[in-house]
């Protein structure tokens, strides 16, 4: 406990010294009295309440806290006669007190603003019981009994504004949103519940507003759906039709400081919950910047704050500089990012500004100078609305005004006329540019994609007149970036497929404007990857993770990814919804992996692993959430396990960007013949269906595109055996009727994912019964000429697109990667990687030491090639129509100082991989 007296750091100068003395109260003696004198000589409505709760105030500034909370708790529960003068005479408490510990530096602007919110919090919810309660025992509430007061029937009141943040104005209104749950009466009962509720709201509003004795609060009940037309309670399905079909930006920006401050408090949070989609948005969301400069402007037109600047009369919250700038600037960048990021769903403006910085949306020194700003700002403003109680935000327009407020900050005027300048000032300095889109340079009159450009006004994205707004601004930087490309034709086509494919362009148009780079990188893109660009013309949601902080920070590794995807799964509601959660985040990392690839911060190797890693993310919680799933409807056995064993490029953890997944399932059901759920499931059918669900999640397309596509016929019998396999069949099939080639694939197989009790321990099996077959087969004579028989067959059934397909032909990717498998078979070594597994062949003896480096070498470089070209086409690699961008990706990746060079290469690598092959192959016939 800590008086007043010994909290004081500052004290107000009394502007009418007779009018403050006569207020005091006779004890009142040193710092104390000072303040008091300030106070009250240079507010009349202060010097009021000091007249009316002297008595009171004495004791309460020896513990000004406990005062707070006696002040609150002394207010009664009903009925509403008694309610209203105990509301009023609350207000003079608090309102005093707050006054005091404000003028007198005790309080900071937090503790000021949270005492009148606390305030309002219990007049609203105390006012709504009460009347629920009075008009349910008077039978004007139907289908409500006397059980249904203790949640007030299920209305609810919505602080919004300043009040929902906790942030009320030394002299507020209170907006408010007045909802009850319809679901709690009948359809025959709903009409009067509706107007019953009506009625309670009209009350609440009249007892609060009661002027007979000094009010509690005024009350706005404007921020409803549609007020012009609606009633001031709506049902809450109503509202949230409403806010799903008409909600405009406003409004989303309305509820980020939305919370249920009286009455049936958990129904309302449930609504709430129902508007998270409208108010976060899943994508980075900057059409809200132009949203937000047009709300700025019809507001400034509004009020006639338009004109020159000038601090005589000045409006401290709307005019230029103002604490809405603040506002504004705060919760718009909140809408653009919070969808994705649930950090910044905070309702403080401070607060805001603070979660802001620590995610990388504003520099750090931007949020510390406008939150001192804004606190400077609200001080002014309760001393500006001290004076009279009144619901101002203007700055004094008379000299004598300005003597009152600046005695009353215990300041000099010059002083402090100096200070606010340069702030309101500054603030709007750092705002302005934000909200203000800046005037487009004009384009060179030269001509360059007149012909292509005259399409663009046809296609979906520029159908509408805000789309067509915005990108006029960018078009002249976008065709200045086109004009500087390699080959600008060729980026002017690729972005012309670009635009063409898009659905929409608001939002996408918004976010180039508010993120100049980005233009830059799609320009690169278009001018290098005409496949990666009409990827981004489907999916430009993408580009958000640009913009989203951790872009080009280092790879996280698989465990990393793992704990990246945890996130958006745990806020993902049903099965669905997690799965479309999981193909956004997959996309997003997808997307990262090409671009830097693209641009040269990793190479083959690295993306390759990258992009295996994030498979392996994928399917290690795809799988668990599928058997999850399942496990719902049907249950499970004891000890029950499942792995999927990762095939060919997977195994090898190097894929490329357009790779699909080939899997094999083995599980393990024990001794348990069924499932143990609701709807039992024998072993073999159980997996079976589980594996298809499996493959259903992971390569179904969504709204949101398909994860993978994948490749079960590596599993025993291929496409006709099962699904599934279980663990005994497997290993008696490997050991008794597997072909040479099958156990040439399990050389790169690994264990990627599992799901079940009996995972862990099934995989651990696997692996070692991968070991011990491998090892079995070392020395197999009948190897050898498998691998070559198999050869033919891969030669006959697919003999390659030409030279410039690096995977099929002999001599090529797929040609060493099978010969390099037969030298792990043959050498009994569990290796998997094709640089592993021809060392392994190496050091038995089964080939010699500069082979083995060639065939590497070899490998490397159609592997090279290989990444490149799945990034940079969707089908073969055609030189002759890759464009400048895209050779000089090729050419950089390979070291080849031109297209005939890599050509030649390419054949002489392929010719000689080849005779070495056959070498290797005839020498053991």
């Amino acid at each position: 406990m800590t008086a007043l007296r010994d909290r004081l750091s500052r004290v107000p100068r009394p502007f009418d010294p007779e009018r403050g003395a006569r207020a005091v109260p006779p004890w009142a003696a040193g710092p104390v009295r000072d303040l008091l004198l300030g106070a009250a000589g240079g507010s009349p409505f202060l010097a009021d309440l000091l007249t009316r709760e002297g008595d009171w105030l004495g004791p309460a500034l020896d513990d000004p806290e406990a005062a707070l909370a006696a002040a609150l708790s002394e207010v009664p529960e009903g009925p509403p006669e008694a309610l209203g003068p105990a509301l009023r005479r609350a207000k003079r408490r608090v309102a005093l007190l707050a006054g005091l510990m404000d003028l007198g530096g005790a309080w900071e602007l937090e503790a000021v603003t949270g005492a009148l919110t606390r305030l309002a919090d219990l007049a609203v919810d105390r006012a709504i019981r009460a009347l629920v309660a009075e008009g349910i025992a008077r039978g004007r509430l139907p289908g409500l009994g006397p059980g249904d007061a203790g949640t007030a029937g299920g209305m609810v009141a919505l602080a919004m504004g300043k009040m929902g943040a906790g942030e009320l104005n030394y002299s507020s209104d209170i907006d408010l949103v007045c909802l009850f749950d319809e679901t709690r009466v009948s359809r025959e009962d709903y009409p009067g519940l509706r107007a019953g509720f009506v009625k309670v709201t009209r009350a609440m509003t009249a007892m609060l507003q009661d002027r007979s004795d000094g009010y509690v609060f005024r009350v706005d009940l404007r921020l409803r759906p549609d007020a012009a037309v609606t009633p001031v309670c709506m049902a809450m399905a109503g509202a949230e039709a409403y806010y799903e079909s008409l909600g405009r930006t406003w409004e989303r920006a309305a509820y980020i400081k939305a919370r249920p401050c009286g009455g049936d408090v958990a129904a309302g949070g449930r609504f709430l919950d129902t508007l998270r989609p409208f108010v976060w948005r899943k994508h980075l969301d900057f059409a809200a910047i132009q949203d937000a400069h047009d709300m700025r402007l019809r507001i400034r037109d509004h009020k006639g704050l338009g004109g020159p600047f000038s601090l005589e009369g000045h409006n401290l919250k709307l005019g230029r500089g103002g604490i809405r700038e603040i506002e504004f600037f705060t919760q718009t960048r909140q809408l653009i990012a919070g969808g994705r990021d649930p950090s910044l769903r905070v309702r403080g403006t401070v607060e805001g500004l603070g979660r802001l910085a620590a995610a990388g949306w504003v520099p750090q020194d931007v949020t510390d100078r406008l939150a001192a700003h804004y606190r400077r700002l609200r001080e002014v403003e309760h001393r500006v609305q001290m004076v009279a109680d009144q619901q101002t935000h203007d700055l004094p327009a008379t000299p004598e005004g300005w003597d009152r407020l600046a005695a009353l900050m215990g300041e000099e005027e010059v002083a402090l006329r100096r200070d606010l300048t340069a702030r309101l000032e500054e603030v709007h300095e750092l705002t302005e540019g934000f909200f203000a889109p800046g005037q487009p340079p004009r384009p060179p009159e030269d001509g360059f994609g007149a012909e292509v450009t005259a399409r663009w006004p046809t296609y979906p994205a520029l159908r509408s007149p805000r789309a067509v707004e915005i990108f006029n601004r960018l078009r002249p930087e976008i065709l200045r970036r086109l004009r500087e490309a390699a080959q600008p034709e060729e980026a002017l086509a690729s972005f012309d497929q670009f635009l063409a494919g898009l659905p929409a362009g608001v939002q996408l148009f918004s976010l180039f404007e508010a993120n100049p780079d980005l233009l830059r990188l799609l320009v690169e893109i278009a001018a290098t990857s005409p496949a990666l660009a009409r990827y981004l013309s489907r999916n430009a949601g993408v580009l958000d993770a640009v913009i989203a902080g951790s872009f080009f920070e280092p790879w996280p590794g698989r465990g990393g990814l793992m704990a990246s995807l945890d996130r958006p799964l745990a806020e993902a509601g049903d099965y669905e919804a997690k799965l479309i959660a999981v193909r956004r985040w997959m996309k997003d990392w997808w997307f990262r992996i090409g671009v830097h690839h693209l641009q040269g911060l990793t190479g083959p190797d690295e993306a390759g692993a990258h992009h295996a890693d994030l498979a392996e993310a994928v399917l290690a919680r795809v799988l668990p959430l599928v058997a999850g799933e399942f496990a719902r409807r049907h249950g499970s056995g004891p000890g029950w396990g499942a792995v999927v064993l990762g095939m060919g490029s997977l195994g090898v953890g190097r894929l490329s960007a357009s790779s699909d997944l080939d899997l094999i399932v083995i599980y393990d059901s024990g001794t348990a013949e069924a499932s143990d759920g609701p709807r039992p499931l024998a072993a073999r059918p159980y997996f079976a269906r589980l594996t298809q669900a499996l493959v259903t999640a992971l390569s179904a397309p969504m709204a949101e595109g398909r994860l993978y596509e994948v490749d079960m016929r590596l599993r025993p019998s291929g496409r006709q055996g099962p699904v599934a396999t279980s663990w005994a069949s497997f290993q008696g099939y490997q050991r008794e009727e597997a072909w040479t080639w099958e156990h040439l694939a399990l050389t790169r197989a690994r264990v990627v994912a599992g799901a079940g009790e009996g995972a862990e321990r099934l995989a651990a099996e696997v692996e070692a019964f991968r070991r011990e077959l491998i090892a079995g087969r070392r020395g197999d004579p009948r190897v050898a000429p498998d691998v070559a028989e198999m050869r033919a067959r891969l030669a006959q059934g697919k003999a390659g697109e030409g030279i410039w397909d690096p995977k099929s032909g002999p001599g090529r990717l797929r040609d060493i990667e099978l010969f390099a498998q037969g030298l792990a078979l043959r050498a009994g070594s569990p290796e998997r990687s094709t640089p592993d597994q021809l060392a392994a062949g190496q050091a038995a003896g089964l080939i010699g030491e500069a082979e083995a480096r060639h065939l590497e070498r070899a490998a490397a470089l159609f592997w090279t090639v290989q990444a490149a070209t799945r990034l940079l086409t969707e089908g073969a690699l055609d030189p002759a129509r890759l464009g400048e961008g895209g050779r000089r990706f090729l050419l950089r990746e390979t070291g080849e100082p031109s297209l005939p060079a890599l050509e030649a290469r390419l054949a002489a690598e392929a010719r000689d991989a080849a005779g070495t092959i056959e070498a290797g192959l005839e020498a053991t016939a």
